[in-house]
Order: C-alpha cells, then sequence, then structure tokens
C-alpha cells in the first residue's frame, strides 16, 4: 500500500508565518516588507487602543493589513491571568467586534497580552469564537502546536532569526511537515535599530517554491479541513466535504481534493 500524506497547499511540507502584536506605528514600514517578498502575517490589535501610545489609528486598519489576517489582542491589553472570567470575555468579545467593524470578517484568534493567560482562559476561549492564541514561549523548532489554544511560535525575531531561517530552508524530508512561525513587535526594530534583520530574513526567505506563505487562521483552516477528510476503508476514495480543496501527497505525487468532492487515489 502507498504512503498517504496530508500536505499545505500545493503539496508543500513547508509552511512560513509571523505574528506581530500592538498595531505600533512600525508596522506601517513592517508590512510593506512583508508584501515586497510574498510573506504573510498576523496582526494581533488592541481596539481599545487605537491612536495611543504610538499606535496605529482605527482608519488605517483595513488598508495597511489587506492580504495578511487581524486578530484580538484584547480591547485593552490587561495581564488577563488576574482578570475576573467575565471581564477575560468582555475584553476580547470587546476586540473582536472592533475589530471585525474595521476588516469585515470574523476575528477568530489572538494572542494573549503580555503572555497572560492560564488553563481556565484555555477552556474559556472556544465558546467565544477563539480557535487559536499565541503564547510568548518559543520551541526553537518547525513543528505544528498539539493544541493551537497555546500556540508556542519557532522563534521571537531576535532569537538567531537568520541561523533558524537558513535551517527551515534546508530542511528536504518531505515525509514530515514543517511550519516556522516567527513573532515579535514591530516597534522592537526602531527600538534596537536592527530592522535589516528583518529585511533580510524576509529577502531570504521569500519566493521559495517549496514554502507555503500563511496567515496564522489559514495554518488553523488547513488542519481543519485534514481533519474533516473522509477516507473509504482502503483508502481508495477521499471524500473532502469542506468548501476548500485539500492537499494529499500519495507516494509523492501531490493529489488536490477539491472542496465538495470524492478522489479516487492511486493506491494500487
Amino acid at each position: 500500500m502507498k504512503n498517504i500524506y496530508f500536505a499545505f497547499p500545493g503539496g508543500r511540507f513547508k509552511a512560513l508565518t509571523l505574528s506581530y502584536d500592538d498595531g505600533n506605528v512600525a508596522d506601517r514600514r513592517l508590512v510593506p516588507i512583508l508584501n515586497e517578498h510574498g510573506l504573510k502575517g498576523t496582526f494581533h490589535l488592541n481596539g481599545g487602543l487605537f491612536g495611543t501610545k504610538e499606535r496605529i489609528e482605527a482608519s488605517e486598519v483595513r488598508g495597511l493589513y489587506a492580504g495578511h489576517e487581524v486578530s484580538a489582542h484584547t480591547y485593552t491589553h490587561p495581564t488577563i491571568a488576574r482578570c475576573p472570567r467575565e471581564l477575560i470575555a468582555r475584553q476580547i468579545l470587546d476586540d473582536r467586534k472592533a475589530l471585525e467593524d474595521l476588516v469585515g470578517y470574523p476575528v477568530r484568534g489572538m494572542s494573549y497580552p503580555n503572555g497572560s493567560y492560564s488553563r481556565e482562559i484555555i477552556e474559556l476561549l472556544p465558546s467565544i469564537g477563539i480557535e487559536y492564541a499565541r503564547v510568548v514561549p518559543s520551541t526553537g523548532g518547525f513543528e505544528l502546536p498539539g493544541n493551537f489554544l497555546e500556540w508556542r511560535a519557532t522563534c521571537h525575531h531576535n532569537q538567531d532569526l537568520e541561523a533558524r531561517g537558513r535551517e527551515f530552508l534546508a530542511l528536504a524530508k518531505s515525509q514530515y511537515l514543517y511550519l516556522m512561525y516567527v513573532w515579535g513587535h514591530s516597534f522592537e526594530f526602531d527600538r534596537e535599530g536592527n530592522w535589516k534583520l528583518i529585511e533580510d530574513f524576509a529577502s531570504s526567505m521569500g519566493g521559495k517554491s517549496d514554502v507555503w506563505y500563511a496567515t496564522n487562521i489559514e495554518i488553523v483552516d488547513c488542519v481543519a479541513r485534514w481533519k474533516s477528510m473522509r477516507f473509504s476503508s482502503d483508502c481508495s476514495l477521499a471524500r473532502n466535504p469542506s468548501a476548500e480543496s485539500v492537499w494529499l501527497v500519495v507516494d509523492g505525487a501531490p493529489i488536490e481534493v477539491p472542496g465538495g468532492e470524492t478522489a479516487r487515489l492511486p493506491i494500487d
């Protein structure tokens, strides 16, 4: 019997995503760098803080982050593990509502403000529409998370970014899935005078045919589509009940299963 693997779009086995918090005015410089090289990011914003403390204006959000993902970061950035459950829910729901009014799509993820979270908060999030949440600690590796509500990135951009980028690009064992996830705050590039770090990274990582460039929620949705797939007992038939395509790799050959269709797989 042949091997059947789930794959990222196009049959790829590597994906890259970035994640930046707070909506600082330095995003005005960061986003064009990502755009120039085809990288995609998720920007976690506080709906109650636009126009304060070097943050962008609400009127900028839709245009600046077009092609990327706008995600939640709570309404006013409290340390939520110290807050009552009711306030935590209100902070996240108010943030979602403020951001959704600006971007015109459901906001379904977040990063924890000040890196603050607890097991009780993780259990709360699905009931208020949050499907993933990024934490501060990093893994140093390239694995997909076991729990999207406690999602650890590969690294902060100040954690040997260049070396980790080279390691990621060199990965060649296509029987595995690899995700490189970089996070940070754009104001750190101003503070530390190291804009060249992200400029060089974007230049070196962009335009790779074997890398899928995705937002956080696109990765979450891709994994959800994998889980929704249904196979016949001998795996010769693959049913995709979702609306978008699912990609499989059968003994090294990529196969697209369009949304709503059943594909016959060459397993004999």
